[in-house]
């Protein structure tokens, strides 16, 4: 039996994995073949622009900043990333893309636009915003599951460690 449900969901896993698997399969024949997607989406978590500082790259990627400061390390030494102490707070470690990280980041993005358009050029305007809102629901509902789990996790591991003291 036909279930909208069932087949909306199943589109959408579909989606997500080909996304994905087409984004490997561009970076690994292309001039950024040195490049995982994860380190990929780290240099567009960091942006084009302003240097930032670890703590809220991290935060945007959903890690923590000993994860990011691992995936840093070798954006470093490949030279899509620069690391550097703020001047007016040492405490505080910024990074910001290098010419090739920005180049890398701006192949990126174009795939998304070429993405982008592809689906919405044949829609009329009250599609296109009828599918952008439930986009943002998607994402929404993805954003406070996560938020959740996480949650969830962090008390654990709180939990946990009490009981180790």
């Amino acid at each position: 039996m036909y279930s909208a449900e069932n087949d909306f969901a199943e589109g959408l896993l579909r989606i997500f994995d080909n996304v994905l698997l087409t984004e490997e399969k561009a970076l690994s024949k292309g001039y950024f073949s040195n490049l995982s997607i994860a380190e990929l989406h780290t240099l567009e978590a960091i942006g084009p622009y302003e240097a930032r500082a670890m703590s809220e790259t991290a935060s945007r990627l959903g890690i923590t900043t000993g994860t990011l400061t691992v995936a840093i390390d070798r954006l470093v030494r490949k030279g899509y990333v620069e690391r550097y102490r703020d001047s007016k707070d040492r405490r505080v470690v910024r990074i910001c893309l290098t010419r090739q990280g920005k180049l890398a980041y701006r192949m990126h993005a174009k795939f998304h636009k070429l993405l982008v358009r592809r689906i919405m050029d044949p829609l009329a305007p009250d599609d296109r915003e009828r599918l952008a809102a439930l986009v943002r629901e998607i994402d929404s509902f993805i954003k406070e599951q996560y938020e959740k789990y996480s949650q969830e996790e962090n008390a654990r591991i709180a939990a946990k460690q009490t009981e180790d003291q």
